[in-house]
C-alpha cells in the first residue's frame, strides 16, 4: 500500500509543479496575465506540500526520484495540454528516467 501510496503523491507533486509552472509560462509567455501567474505561483507551493506526505522520510531520495516523475509528467503535460508529439528518444528518455525513479525510491534496502 505504501508504494501505491507513493506513486499517487508522485503524480499529484507533477500536477501541482508542472501544472504551476505551466501556467507561469503562460501568463508570461503567453501574455495571460497576472491571474495565470499567480494561480502557478500557488500550484508550486502545492507541490512543496505534496513532496512531504511521501512515506519514505529521506529527502534527498524523494526529490531524486520525483525527477524522473517529472521528466515523464513533463512530456506527458506537453501532449495533453499543448499537442507536443515526443520522439523515439524523447518516450526513451522518460522511460529510463522513470526506471531510475523506481530504483532509487523502492528498491529492497533490507531495513
Amino acid at each position: 500500500m505504501s508504494v501505491l501510496k507513493s506513486l499517487v503523491l508522485f503524480v499529484l507533486a507533477a500536477v501541482f509543479e508542472i501544472g504551476g509552472a505551466w501556467l507561469v509560462w503562460q501568463g508570461v509567455r503567453e501574455h495571460k496575465g497576472w491571474i495565470w501567474i499567480g494561480a502557478g505561483i500557488i500550484a508550486l507551493g502545492l507541490y512543496g506540500f505534496a513532496a512531504t506526505l511521501q512515506p519514505d522520510g529521506e529527502f534527498g531520495r524523494v526529490l531524486a526520484a520525483y525527477g524522473g516523475v517529472f521528466v515523464a509528467g513533463s512530456i506527458a503535460w506537453g501532449v495533453v495540454a499543448d499537442g507536443y508529439r515526443p520522439d523515439r528518444y524523447d518516450v526513451t528518455g522518460a522511460l529510463i528516467c522513470l526506471a531510475g525513479m523506481a530504483v532509487i525510491m523502492y528498491a529492497p534496502r533490507g531495513r
